[in-house]
């Protein structure tokens, strides 16, 4: 029987989707490749395989999770098998480098970033900011990662020699401008099969932890159910979002073979677009999708089995 095969390292932030198949009766099976191992001599399952594989699985301890990832997608592309979030998905999920060359490719404006390795070479790009404020972030990233925001290159310095220096897992850091909005808040643009689904404004005055995934609920003072702070929720889907940036981004997607993904921008206080994200491995915020009357993995269990249908078929 064909089944769709769902390819990931966490099954914390896999598991409503699960749930969304069963609802549909849809088959599947889930490959969790922190650890395996891959005989080539033999042809992969009939069926579709969806790649969910994160660029932050080193911090859940799955360090080699998505080298392994590619070897598999390999595997199956080089088979003629049906993947959804392919070897291409894959590059721009664990390079910000990959993803903000695509972006500039396709006319989407991104924030000035200089990638430097070693941490002489992270000051003399900060150089480049001079009386600026400006940003340090992981180029294999996810969560977050190493995204620290410095007035000076002093205040970097200390920072690079001190204790709390994040090394990181590929050796490439970012320097990258500061985009200063008028408000708090960045928007978050889901697509699924290349289609726009909504936008979610995400607030970001308690930091950079920006992973709309139920699992990421650091605690509940940013929680958006937080007894505390009710009225402040820290993700909203906005209704009836319109821009023509979708337009860019759903070329961007179809011309890396990309079908399921979320991307972020944020407006500076001149109301310019800078496009900073591309995750390939999107999640949705439960209670912002419950206050909004759209799922998203709902959508994505309906896309998954209309695709295996054809495939079926």
């Amino acid at each position: 029987m064909k089944k769709v095969y769902i390819i990931h390292e966490n099954r914390e932030w896999t598991i409503h989707l699960t749930k969304r198949l069963e609802e549909l009766a849809v088959p599947y099976e889930e490959w969790h490749l922190d650890k395996g191992s891959l005989d080539l001599s033999k042809e992969p399952p009939e069926g579709i395989f969806y790649n969910r594989m994160s660029a932050s699985s080193h911090t859940r301890g799955h360090r080699y999770a998505p080298e392994f990832t590619a070897q598999v997608l390999s595997w199956l592309e080089s088979h003629g098998r049906k993947v959804l979030n392919g070897t291409r998905a894959l590059q721009l999920e664990v390079s910000k480098v990959v993803q903000y060359l695509e972006l500039n490719k396709h006319g989407i404006h991104t924030p000035r970033t200089i990638a430097a390795v070693g941490k002489r070479q992270i000051l003399e790009a900060a150089n480049e900011f001079v009386g600026k404020p400006f940003i340090t972030k992981h180029n294999r990233a996810g969560k977050g990662l190493g995204v620290q925001l410095f007035k000076s290159s002093e205040a970097l310095g200390a920072y690079v020699d001190g204790p709390i220096f994040e090394e990181p897992v590929d050796g490439i850091t970012l320097i990258q401008e500061y985009i200063q909005a008028p408000e708090n808040f960045i928007t978050r643009c889901e697509f699924i099969g290349g289609k726009f689904v909504y936008a979610v404004k995400v607030d970001t005055s308690e930091g950079f932890q920006l992973c709309p995934a139920d699992a990421c609920k650091i605690d509940d003072f940013i929680c958006p159910v937080s007894k505390e702070n009710k009225e402040k929720q820290k993700f909203e889907i906005i209704a009836d979002f319109s821009d023509p940036i979708l337009e860019k981004y759903g070329q961007l997607l179809i011309a890396n073979h990309i079908q399921v993904a979320g991307i972020e921008f944020i407006c500076n206080t001149a109301g310019e677009l800078y496009t900073y994200d591309i995750n390939t491995n999107t999640n949705y915020n439960s209670d912002a999708e419950a206050r909004g009357g759209k799922f998203g993995m709902l959508e994505l269990a309906k896309y998954l089995q209309a695709e295996l249908t054809q495939v079926t078929e």
